[in-house]
């Protein structure tokens, strides 16, 4: 909760393999109706190069406001 918290402080996404905590964080911020500026979830079992790859493809495809309040997976 307090690096979901810094991210909304400075308005950026943030990526995580956290899955499970970063679902129910979503969850909670769009039940309570508190705003955040994404929340990335990266596959473990990704390699590097995939994993930054698929970074650039999300950053090339969305712009920071399509993000906004989004549970995306890479």
């Amino acid at each position: 909760a307090a690096q979901l918290q810094y991210a909304v402080e400075h308005q950026r996404a943030i990526l995580t393999h956290s899955r499970v905590d970063f679902e129910l964080l979503h969850a909670e911020a769009l039940e309570r109706q508190r705003p955040h500026a994404g929340i990335v979830v990266a596959n473990r079992r990704a390699s590097d190069f995939e994993l930054s790859r698929r970074i650039m493809t999300l950053l090339n495809r969305f712009t920071a406001d399509e993000v906004v309040n989004q549970l995306l997976y890479l």
